[in-house]
């Protein structure tokens, strides 16, 4: 038996003009998804800035405390604070060492800052490293952010880290807050340039993307001209519409999956076209009241998708925290990018995974059907949306697991935010499926079936471009640094 045969891969398909059709739609789809998440910083400029311009939070925090570094911006304990350094220009990098995204904004950093400092300018520069991974078991410590590996270096400009107690509120009384919460840091790296009043000019998030308006936001604050330009900063309280569209999102990709897809509007239909035998059914005792209607299908397979993903939710933040607490967050993310290779090929040539394939053998244990003694069809949808999500997630899990870790290392309630925005989109979808199936029947059967070997190529195809694409970013950042 050849490889093909044995995992049920058909390599023929590559002959098909479907095949390449699904791939020249890929293309397209892939290109407009990257070109925005590349251009995140100006769709998320809108959720870090307020039209409150006032000077930032002052702050202090413990550094790494190196001779000839920190010890020329410091007190004599090693202590960075803010406010002891106004009529400066300050760019602040919120950082950690295990952020591969983070080392690509760093590295633009070194790479400027000699030419920034040498200026002939208005105001001195100085760049401040943020340690920022500081909440809950995986936390950086100090040591950890002054240790250099093969990933990372220690930044060759000052840097600290920050903690739930970095921001002074209050200067009278001493009271303290949370650094990442009052600057309004969702996700790291964040770069924010302050002026020589202490105002933020500029919000630069993200290493890959357009420099452009950063660099020239530093350089027109050094020369004392940034007045204008000026930007209030919010916190994260009112930070967080960002997770809740990505979890909107990431939905839609877990609702398609080419592993669940396909057999959806056969099994609808088929619930649907039950109705028509209500009489005979509850004349026969197998049903108690009348078969749900398709507003209701749609519900009870929504809440066995919210079950599985509450599951699926609890495993993701225990691996999060184990990972990030071994200092493999990178190692993981290159596995997770070699598995979307690997799956969407898989899939692409027909082959079906089955690692949740434990979930099916419970749905089919509790499930029953027409000819049993009694019928349950609201279980049946409840036990089959808790299937179709964990079939959905052996295509998906690359994406979704990755999604609830980067959530729980945002701290307050990005996990809440974003996995209640998943879960909350693919109930709606589902519900809209099963209506359009039961207002349109035999149409909209039809054309969902012919759609879903399209849409598994395509999912297929964008699941490797993904894979390739994050394997080149981790791997060789300064392609995506422009």
């Amino acid at each position: 038996m050849s490889f093909g045969q044995r995992f049920g891969m058909d390599f023929t398909i590559f002959k098909e003009k479907q095949t390449w059709k699904a791939f020249a739609i890929s293309v397209v789809l892939f290109s407009i998804i990257a070109y925005s998440a590349l251009g995140v910083t100006n769709l998320s400029s809108s959720f870090q800035t307020s039209d409150d311009i006032k000077p930032v939070a002052d702050f202090e925090l413990q550094t790494v405390n190196r001779t000839g570094i920190e010890d020329n911006v410091t007190n004599e304990t090693g202590w960075f604070r803010l406010s002891e350094h106004r009529g400066k220009v300050i760019v602040l990098d919120f950082m950690a060492h295990d952020c591969s995204a983070c080392h690509v904004a760093q590295e633009h950093l070194e790479a400027n800052m000699d030419e920034w400092q040498s200026r002939d300018a208005e105001h001195e520069l100085l760049i401040i490293g943020v340690g920022s991974w500081y909440r809950g078991d995986a936390a950086e410590t100090l040591g950890y952010l002054n240790s250099s590996d093969n990933e990372y270096h220690v930044p060759h400009y000052p840097t600290g880290l920050a903690s739930t107690e970095a921001v002074i509120v209050n200067a009278t009384s001493d009271e303290r807050a949370d650094m990442r919460e009052t600057y309004g840091i969702i996700a790291i790296p964040v770069l924010m340039v302050i002026d020589d009043e202490g105002y933020a000019l500029n919000i630069k998030l993200g290493g890959v993307g357009d420099w452009g308006d950063f660099d020239s936001a530093i350089t027109t604050a050094m020369d004392g001209e940034g007045e204008d330009i000026r930007i209030g900063v919010k916190s994260t309280e009112n930070n967080m519409t960002g997770v809740l569209f990505f979890g909107l999102m990431l939905s839609i990709l877990v609702y398609f999956s080419p592993c669940a897809f396909p057999v959806l509007p056969g099994f609808i239909s088929y619930y649907i076209s039950l109705g028509a035998r209500e009489d005979e059914l509850l004349e026969s005792g197998k049903i108690k009241k009348a078969m749900p209607n398709s507003v209701t299908i749609g519900l009870m397979s929504g809440l066995g998708m919210w079950t599985f993903f509450l599951f699926i939710g609890i495993i993701a933040l225990i691996m999060g925290d184990a990972f990030a607490k071994s200092g493999l967050i990178h190692y993981l993310a290159l596995g997770i990018a070699a598995l979307l290779l690997v799956l969407g090929f898989f899939m692409l040539t027909g082959g079906t995974a089955h690692f949740m394939g434990w979930v099916q053998k419970i749905v089919d244990k509790y499930s029953t059907t027409e000819t049993d003694e009694v019928f349950t069809p609201r279980r049946n949808m409840y036990l089959y949306g808790l299937g179709y999500a964990a079939a959905s997630i052996d295509c998906t899990a690359a994406a979704v697991l990755p999604s609830i870790v980067w959530w729980s290392t945002l701290g307050g309630n990005a996990v809440m935010i974003g996995l209640g925005s998943l879960m909350f989109g693919l109930m709606i979808l589902m519900v809209l499926v099963t209506v359009f199936v039961g207002l349109g029947r035999n149409m909209m059967v039809d054309f969902l079936r012919r759609s879903t070997g399209t849409i598994k190529m395509i999912g297929s195809w964008m699941m490797m471009f993904a894979g390739f694409g994050l394997i080149l970013f981790l791997t060789n950042p300064k392609l995506f640094s422009f």
